[in-house]
């Protein structure tokens, strides 16, 4: 086993602990939350290590980046996410690798993605990234639609050709009433989640949760958490 190989699987299996630690405490079984790494700034090479170490489901946020990754990598059996804002100049290449983006927050992007899908003959899983901040008028720069404006952007994804709605993301504001207060925040989210699943029941995905509050996202039932820096490390210094 290769140094970089041994680091991932060490790495991997702390993750897997805290995950089934956390599941154990909820009382949730472990095969219902979804590990995704986030593999940004990460080489193809460390995808492949992942994959043979048995994760499904890696996560990118820049097209930049993931376009070339998940084309030297077409040849795995992986499930691509994208996490990042995304651009509508950039649809037609994210719906040419990725089976989920996970970051949908505005009318035009479903629009888009639409478009893209059809002409690309795929269906594309669509999360609706919710700001948390927005309802104190604190919005950050990560993106989202306020919760308020969930209920609308759900059923014109749900009515998108191409297009299949799975649920909700967030993550943790760092500003307004949440800031600082993980738990609270996802447990806003799963209420927002049951909401929405009370329209659409097969949107009962929710990603949330990242490497230090992945503990918080699962006790509040996430069924998706987004891990990066602990499987992959301190992220190097791009440029």
């Amino acid at each position: 086993m290769t140094d970089r190989k041994a680091e991932l699987a060490a790495n991997l299996a702390r993750v897997e602990e805290r995950i089934a630690a956390s599941c154990a405490a909820a009382g949730r079984a472990r095969e219902d939350v979804t590990l995704v790494v986030v593999t940004k700034t990460y080489p193809a090479s460390d995808v492949r290590i992942l994959r043979e170490l048995g994760v499904r489901h890696v996560a990118e946020n820049r097209d930049q980046d993931a376009a070339p990754k998940a084309a030297a990598c077409a040849d795995l059996s992986l499930t691509w996410h994208f996490v990042g804002q995304l651009q509508t100049n950039k649809v037609r290449s994210v719906t040419s690798y990725a089976d989920i983006v996970q970051s949908v927050d505005r009318p035009k992007l479903v629009t888009a993605l639409s478009a893209a899908a059809v002409r690309g003959e795929r269906e594309l899983g669509c999360l609706i990234q919710v700001a948390l901040d927005a309802e104190s008028g604190e919005r950050g720069e990560r993106g989202g639609v306020a919760p308020d404006g969930v209920e609308e952007l759900a059923d014109a994804i749900a009515a998108a050709p191409g297009l299949r709605l799975g649920g909700l993301m967030t993550v943790a504001p760092l500003a307004g009433e949440y800031a600082g207060r993980q738990r609270a925040a996802f447990e806003r989210l799963m209420e927002i989640s049951s909401r929405l699943r009370s329209a659409h029941p097969a949107a009962n995905m929710v990603s949330a949760g990242m490497s230090g509050d992945l503990e918080d996202a699962v006790a509040a039932g996430a069924t998706h958490v987004r891990v990066g820096t602990a499987v992959l490390g301190v992220r190097p210094r791009l440029g």
